[in-house]
């Protein structure tokens, strides 16, 4: 059974509060770790303060969802690096604002559709195979 992503990390945090890395954590459902390889990559930008935590601000919780909804679909780290300053979350809808990231998002989907015709064309040479072991037994 094949498992779903929730992308919905519907977050409200006051105007101008700050998380610690926990909180954000916990509350967009996204690992420490993954926080932290987020910001190392620079997705995220957290303050630091004189006690070395990182801190988080309101603007940080929409882009982590951003960040996961490309993640979901596929594209690489460096991939969501390039696409994440053309991305405008309008009412929980993603749309890019550059017409180079819509190209290579188009190529992309083109990428994944080409995958998928290669895996059910081996889903279905397995399936003949099974077919044919069955017939046989």
């Amino acid at each position: 059974m094949a498992a779903k992503l929730n992308l919905d990390v519907d977050v409200r945090v006051k105007p101008g509060a700050v998380v610690r890395i926990g909180e954000l954590s916990r509350r967009t459902g996204v690992s420490e770790r993954a926080l932290r390889y987020y910001e190392e990559h620079g997705l995220l930008r957290p303050e630091r303060r004189p006690s070395g935590y990182r801190v988080y601000r309101e603007a940080d919780v929409p882009a982590v969802r951003r960040i996961r909804v490309l993640l979901a679909a596929g594209l690489s780290i460096a991939q969501i690096v390039a696409a994440l300053p053309c991305m405008v979350d309008d009412d929980g809808l993603l749309l890019p604002s550059c017409p180079e990231l819509v190209d290579e998002l188009v190529k992309h989907r083109d990428r994944i559709g080409e995958a998928i015709d290669e895996l059910e064309a081996t889903r279905g040479n397995l399936d003949a195979i099974i077919a044919a072991e069955r017939r046989a037994g």
